[in-house]
């Protein structure tokens, strides 16, 4: 196994991996192996959840829906009752 040594690493980056170990069970050591073996590992991060049922759905296909034109213009609701 290499080792690594990383130099001039900002204080509020060193608190938030510490927090995160901390959040994980694991030492800061640790943690940082775990994100820079993700990092480097050409997956792609968690998408939206919009994303993610569209993506379910793919291979099914879309719908084509019909719209109706509107007749007349849309009715400004009154809320002075």
């Amino acid at each position: 196994m290499a080792t690594l040594v990383i130099r001039d690493l900002d204080d509020d980056v060193k608190a938030r991996l510490r927090v995160q170990a901390a959040e994980n069970g694991r030492s800061m050591e640790a943690e940082a192996r775990v994100l820079l073996a993700v990092a480097v590992s050409g997956r792609r991060p968690a998408r939206g959840l919009g994303s993610y049922i569209r993506d379910q759905f793919a291979e099914i296909g879309g719908v084509d829906l019909d719209i109706p034109q509107r007749d007349e213009p849309a009715r400004v609701t009154d809320f002075s009752a």
